[in-house]
């Protein structure tokens, strides 16, 4: 399995190859695409057979955060939220912070390297940086995880090195009509970013957006200060914005409400996303009469998915080769939809 840092990595490459395409000639585009396809398997080449990238990246106290290079940020709170994960703060000096405020617009992340054995990993902030250098991240320690475990680890008061911001995904107003969301885990973590940004006032976006989100278990659901927020969306924007949350099973609790929350058991399946297609307004109401014989193609509709890589796989399709998008399967080819409605991150 590749690293997770080459995914993000191999998602620049792949909107970068895209790019070019789009501006290449159609006798161009064959050359671009065998010549970005051989430097992208000389990149994972280099990858694997040359040390961290991290290692090359030199650590700079005075120059602007940047990819380039590594920025000391302070750890200033690390407090244990549930099963296995922390919220973890992390600020650096606010004269550090970029000028370009549009670096900072959704969907993007961090490295932060493990200084003990010169790994990074990609960590998307919660509410992106505020004006005091500030980020806030909800990470859960694996047992295999090296940096995890390592900022798990870290006591407040020390120092972690990160470099950014990378996008992931890039968000646009006037792109799409409606959005859904379909999270697993830790997944959630790049949503709140893009939710905290339509919602903080600054966005134009007009349309809808609607979040389901899925947990093993109640206890495993993201920490009060992820789903509050959330919940508050949904109280003071409910035309705009819907949440569902989804459990495997309710364990100990025996199906009772968990904390004021409706939970629904079961994975998020075909039935739950198509209802939740056809809940936005502008979806008529006849369609789902016929839900085999819709034509989704022309709908200003996306969907973006991220989780454990079997739960995305089984909605959206699995990867392709390198951690490109590959083709769309899944629930959602079975339901119709097409490649350019469909973005796995």
């Amino acid at each position: 399995m590749l690293k997770p840092s080459f995914r993000v990595l191999a998602g620049y490459a792949g909107r970068r190859a895209r790019s070019l395409a789009a501006t290449n000639t159609p006798r161009l585009q064959k050359f671009t695409t065998t010549f970005l396809i051989g430097g992208a398997s000389a990149a994972v080449a280099a990858y694997f057979l040359l040390p961290d990238i991290s290692r090359g990246a030199p650590t700079s106290a005075t120059k602007p955060l940047s990819p380039s290079h590594f920025t000391p940020a302070k750890l200033v709170s690390s407090t244990y939220a549930s099963n296995g994960t922390k919220l973890i703060t992390v600020a650096i000096p606010p004269e550090l912070l970029p000028k370009e405020r549009d670096l900072f617009t959704p969907i993007w992340s961090v490295f932060i390297k493990d200084d003990d054995i010169q790994v990074e990993r990609p960590y998307t902030p919660l509410d992106g940086v505020d004006e005091d250098g500030n980020m806030k991240f909800w990470i859960k320690r694996y047992d295999h995880g090296e940096v995890s475990r390592w900022l798990h680890s870290k006591k407040v008061g020390e120092t972690i090195e990160i470099r950014g911001p990378l996008k992931t995904w890039t968000w646009k107003d006037d792109a799409w009509d409606d959005i859904i969301l379909i999270s697993g885990g830790t997944g959630i973590t790049p949503f709140y970013q893009l939710l905290h940004t339509i919602f903080s006032g600054d966005s134009s976006f007009k349309g809808q957006v609607t979040l389901l989100h899925s947990s093993r278990t109640p206890s495993e659901l993201p920490p009060a200060d992820v789903l509050d927020p959330l919940l508050k969306l949904t109280q003071h924007n409910p035309d705009k914005f819907r949440l569902k949350l989804f459990v495997d099973s309710f364990g100990e609790v025996n199906g009772q409400s968990y904390t004021g929350l409706e939970i629904h058991q079961g994975r998020i399946g075909k039935d739950s996303i198509r209802h939740a297609a056809q809940s936005i307004s502008c979806f008529p109401w006849w369609h789902g009469l016929f839900p085999r014989a819709t034509d989704n193609s022309n709908r200003k509709i996306l969907f973006l998915v991220c989780g454990p890589e079997q739960m995305v796989a089984a909605i959206a399709g699995p990867f392709g080769q390198n951690y490109s998008q590959g083709p769309i399967g899944g629930i959602l080819q079975l339901l119709g939809y097409k490649s350019h409605q469909v973005w796995k991150l």
